[in-house]
C-alpha cells in the first residue's frame, strides 16, 4: 500500500458563460508521511483549487487522489484545512471554537476537556480559553484555527495562504509557529503561498506552478536543514532560482 498522498493525473475545469475554462491538468504530486510541502505559483494557476479537492469539497474532476493507497472520494477526519482568514466563529469563545473540531469524533466529555487543553497549549494558547475571536490579535485567532484543524489528530493539514493576512513581524513568528507544530505534530503539512522565502523556510519540498491551464512546472527538494539561515548563501540562491522559475 502507497503511504501519503498521492495525486495522479488530476484535470479540473470549470464551466463559465456556457464555456469550458481548464484550471488543472495532469497534475502529478506526493507527500510522503510527515513531509512538509510549500505549493507556490501565480495567482489563477490552481493551487487553492488543487486543495479543495485534497479536502473533498469537489469530486467533478479527472484522475485520482489517493491518501494510504485510499482514493479520496469527500470530507474525512484524516484532513483539516486552515484558510487565510482564521473563519472562527464570533459568538464562540476560543475553546469552543477548537472544539467545533471534534463534534464528530464521539469523543467523551473528558475528552473533549483534555484534546482541547493540549492543542491550546500547542498552539500558545493556553489562558485564552474564554476570549472571543474580537479580543484575539490576528496571529492569535489564526493559532486557534490551526489548534482547531489538529485538534482531532488529522494526517494532514492543508494550508492555504495561512499567513498571508499577516503583517510582515507576525507572520515571521508564526512562520516558526508552524514549524515547532509541525515537528511536535509530526503531521504531513501542504500549504499553498505567494511568497517564496517562505516556501523555501518552510518546506521540504517545493511546488512551482504555472497557469494556465494549472500543471507542476518544477519541483525542488530542499535538504537544507531547520531552521534555516535566510541570510545564507545556499538559502538565497535557492530562493533566486525559484523565483526565475516563477518568472520565466
Amino acid at each position: 500500500m502507497t503511504e501519503g498522498l498521492d495525486l495522479r493525473g488530476i484535470t479540473k475545469s470549470y464551466t463559465v458563460d456556457g464555456r469550458i475554462l481548464p484550471v488543472l491538468r495532469d497534475v502529478d504530486l506526493t507527500a510522503d508521511p510527515g513531509e512538509f510541502v510549500a505549493i507556490i505559483g501565480p495567482s489563477g494557476c490552481g493551487k487553492s483549487t488543487l486543495l479543495r479537492l485534497i479536502i473533498g469539497l469537489d469530486r467533478d474532476y479527472e484522475g485520482s487522489i489517493l491518501l494510504d493507497g485510499d482514493r479520496i472520494e469527500g470530507p474525512g477526519r484524516e484532513r483539516s484545512i486552515v484558510f487565510q482568514e482564521h473563519r472562527l466563529f464570533p459568538l464562540l469563545t476560543v475553546e469552543e471554537n477548537v472544539g467545533l473540531g471534534l463534534d464528530a469524533s464521539g469523543a467523551s466529555t473528558a475528552e473533549r476537556r483534555r484534546a482541547i487543553d493540549l492543542h491550546l497549549k500547542l498552539v500558545r494558547l493556553t489562558g485564552f480559553e474564554k476570549a472571543y475571536p474580537y479580543q484575539l490579535s490576528g496571529g492569535m485567532a489564526q493559532r486557534a484555527a490551526i489548534a482547531r484543524a489538529l485538534v482531532n489528530r488529522p494526517e494532514i493539514l492543508l494550508l492555504d495562504e495561512p499567513l498571508g493576512a499577516l503583517d510582515s513581524l507576525t507572520r515571521g513568528l508564526l512562520q516558526e509557529e508552524l514549524l515547532r507544530i509541525w515537528r511536535e505534530e509530526r503531521v504531513t503539512m501542504v500549504m499553498v503561498t505567494h511568497d517564496v522565502e517562505e516556501a523555501v523556510y518552510l518546506g521540504n519540498k517545493v511546488v512551482v506552478m504555472e497557469p494556465r491551464p494549472g500543471r507542476i512546472k518544477r519541483v525542488f527538494s530542499i535538504d537544507q536543514p531547520h531552521p534555516r539561515d535566510r541570510a545564507s548563501r545556499e538559502f538565497i540562491a535557492l530562493k533566486e532560482c525559484i523565483l526565475r522559475e516563477l518568472v520565466q
